[in-house]
């Protein structure tokens, strides 16, 4: 079974400094049949306005990755992490028994658009952690590249759950083909460009759920940039 998501039924929030969109019930947006897709249970695309950020604030038991598509984001927390990612990063902060942190953008004149994306984890309590990686355009190009994994497998960063995460960028002719294990599922999310995923025709914020598949086709890509969730 494929089911699209399209991006305009999307919940949305706009605060003025924060521009939202939520694939899952999130905050104000409740919607029962858009609940998580296993244990992946968040990705919101935010836009947040220059010179402002999320103040520091607290999570408990999530895997929380940060996906940076353009500007950048200053991260800092209880645990002593102090960074600023930008496109190319990818951050993992496991919540476990509590963290706090905060998150902003100090640029001037640019906003900083980027994907939090939170998966459940396998176990809860564990020892708050965070993470950071880079993977640069080549890495990316063509091909679909595991940047999170429950072993950290290939430089990936390491996530309490069963779940692996992929990210790639396609242009023309460029296609990957990711298997997916019989009993497993994946989600697909198009951060940008254009798409073909498994014949379905994707635009920027489109995403694909797709059960009882063998595998995961992604082709024909315009200035595409994409995210594969292979999930128990």
């Amino acid at each position: 079974m494929i089911a699209l998501r399209p991006a305009g039924e999307r919940g949305h929030a706009d605060h003025g400094w924060l521009d939202s969109w939520h694939s899952f019930s999130f905050a104000g947006y409740r919607d029962p049949a858009h609940m998580g897709f296993g244990p992946l249970r968040v990705i919101n695309e935010d836009r947040v306005a220059p010179g402002a950020g999320f103040g520091t604030h607290g999570h408990r038991d999530m895997e929380i990755i940060s996906y940076v598509l353009d500007g950048a984001l200053a991260h800092r927390d209880n645990l002593g992490n102090g960074s600023v990612i930008r496109p190319g990063d990818v951050q993992r902060m496991s919540a476990g028994t509590g963290v706090m942190h905060s998150e902003f953008n100090h640029q001037a004149d640019a906003a900083t658009h980027f994907l939090q994306i939170w998966i459940e984890p396998d176990q809860p309590g564990v020892q708050p952690g965070y993470e950071e990686r880079r993977f640069e355009t080549e890495d990316k190009r063509g091909r679909l590249r595991l940047i999170a994994s429950p072993d950290g497998a290939d430089g990936s960063v390491r996530i309490h759950q069963q779940a692996r995460v992929y990210a790639g960028l396609f242009e023309g002719e460029e296609s990957a083909e990711l298997a997916i294990a019989m009993g497993r599922r994946a989600y697909v999310h198009l951060a940008r460009g254009r798409l073909r995923v498994n014949g379905h025709a994707l635009e920027a914020g489109d995403a694909l759920k797709l059960t009882a598949q063998a595998s995961v086709i992604v082709a024909q890509g315009q200035g595409a940039e994409v995210l594969v969730f292979d999930l128990p």
